[in-house]
C-alpha cells in the first residue's frame, strides 16, 4: 500500500515584532518627517502666494472692555485663591489689552527654557551658520532621561537640526535638547538670548539638571519675558518671518494634551510649550479662537503636587474660554452684572 506524499507548506516566519522602546523612537522619527514634508509645503505656498504685510485678522466679534474685566476679575480671584506661587500674563493680540499677576516674579523654567533655545538655533540658522538639513550625531554623552524617544535611539543616528528641532518642542526630549546644546555651545546660546532681548531668562548647565532637589545655578524666567518671546513669534518678528512661522508650526504640534490644552475646547488652535520640574510647572502659548488669539502664559512654583497644578492652568485657560468662544451668552450674562454692581 503506497502512501501518498504530500508537500509540506512553507510557514514564512511571524513578523518580526517591535519593542515599545523601538516602537516609540520609529513613531517618533515618522511623525518629524511627516512635519518636515508639511513644513516644506506651508514654505514653498507662502513663498509663491505670500500674505499682505499689513494684512490683519478681522474678528467678527472681539471681547468688549466689559467682557474683558469680568474675565480678568475671574482670573484674579482663581489666581490669589491658588495655594501656591504663580505668574500669569495675558494678551489679547488684536486689541493690546494685557492683565498679568507676578509677571516679573522669577520662576524655575524648567522646559520652558528649549523655546528660547529654539529661539537662538534659528539665529545661528539665519546667520548662515548651519541650516535646518545640518546632521548632528547621537552619542552616549547626549542621552538624557525623562521626556522624548531619543534616549532609546542607537549611538551614532545622524538627525537633522530641523528632526532635533521638532523632538526638542513637541515631545519636550531632553536628549535632543542637549544634543542641540551641545552642537551650539552654551555660551553662544547665553548670547543669544541677550541678544534676544531675554533679561531675566539665563541658561547654565546646572539649570538642565533633572534633580529633583535645589541646584547651585538654576535656570529662571518670566511670565512676561515668555509671553513677549511668544508674541514676536506671531507677529513674524523673531529672527525673521520665515524662522516664526516655522517656529509657530512646531509649537502647534506640541503633543501636550494637559494644562492650557485641557482647558479649551478640542477645536481651538494652540501653539504652545510646557515645563515641568523641581515643583514647578508651566504652559506658555498662543491660542487661536473665535474672538482673537490671545497669548496666555501660566508659570507656577513650589507646587503642593504637580495634578493639581496643570489642575490650576487648565483652569486659567477654561476661564479665558467662557469668554473667547462664540456662544458667550453665560459669559455675556456676567460681564453685565459685573457692569450693574459697578454702576451702583
Amino acid at each position: 500500500m503506497h502512501r501518498h506524499h504530500v508537500p509540506t507548506r512553507h510557514v514564512p516566519p511571524p513578523p518580526r515584532r517591535l519593542s515599545g522602546w523601538a516602537f516609540a523612537a520609529l513613531a517618533g522619527g515618522l511623525a518629524a518627517v511627516v512635519f518636515g514634508l508639511y513644513s516644506g509645503g506651508v514654505w514653498l505656498n507662502r513663498q509663491l502666494n505670500p500674505p499682505p504685510e499689513d494684512l490683519k485678522k478681522t474678528v467678527q466679534s472681539p471681547i468688549n472692555d466689559v467682557e474683558w474685566q469680568a474675565m480678568v476679575s475671574g482670573l484674579e480671584s482663581a489666581a490669589g485663591a491658588w495655594r501656591a506661587n504663580a505668574g500669569i500674563y495675558l494678551k489679547d493680540l488684536q486689541s493690546g489689552r494685557t492683565w498679568d499677576y507676578n509677571a516679573d516674579r522669577l520662576f524655575t523654567s524648567a522646559s520652558l527654557v528649549k523655546m528660547p533655545i529654539m529661539a537662538a538655533v534659528f539665529d545661528k540658522i539665519n546667520s548662515g551658520d548651519i541650516t535646518l538639513n545640518t546632521q548632528i550625531k547621537l552619542t552616549s554623552a547626549d542621552r538624557v532621561g525623562g521626556s522624548g524617544t531619543l534616549k532609546w535611539v542607537r549611538n551614532g543616528t545622524s538627525l537633522s537640526v530641523m528632526e532635533i528641532i521638532y523632538k526638542m518642542i513637541t515631545e519636550s526630549d531632553n536628549t535632543a535638547t542637549r544634543m542641540l546644546i551641545d552642537y551650539v555651545g552654551m555660551a553662544y546660546l547665553q548670547g543669544a538670548f541677550t541678544k534676544l532681548g531675554l533679561v531675566h531668562t539665563n541658561i547654565s548647565m546646572d539649570g538642565m539638571s533633572l534633580a529633583s532637589g535645589p541646584i547651585k545655578n538654576e535656570n529662571y524666567t518670566t511670565a512676561r519675558e515668555m509671553a513677549e518671546l511668544l508674541e514676536r513669534i506671531y507677529a513674524g518678528e523673531l529672527i525673521s518671518r520665515e524662522s516664526s512661522e516655522f517656529m509657530l508650526d512646531v509649537l502647534k504640534h506640541n503633543k501636550s494634551r494637559s494644562r492650557l490644552r485641557k482647558g479649551l475646547p478640542l477645536g481651538w488652535e494652540i501653539g504652545h510649550k510646557t515645563g515641568l520640574l523641581r515643583k514647578a510647572c508651566h504652559d506658555a502659548g498662543i491660542v487661536f479662537s473665535p474672538r482673537g488669539d490671545y497669548v496666555i502664559v501660566v508659570l507656577t512654583s513650589e507646587v503642593p503636587d504637580y495634578s493639581s497644578a496643570k489642575k490650576f492652568i487648565a483652569r486659567v485657560a477654561s476661564l479665558t474660554y467662557k469668554y473667547y468662544r462664540i456662544e458667550a451668552d453665560f459669559a455675556q450674562s456676567r460681564a453685565a452684572d459685573a457692569g450693574s454692581v459697578r454702576s451702583l
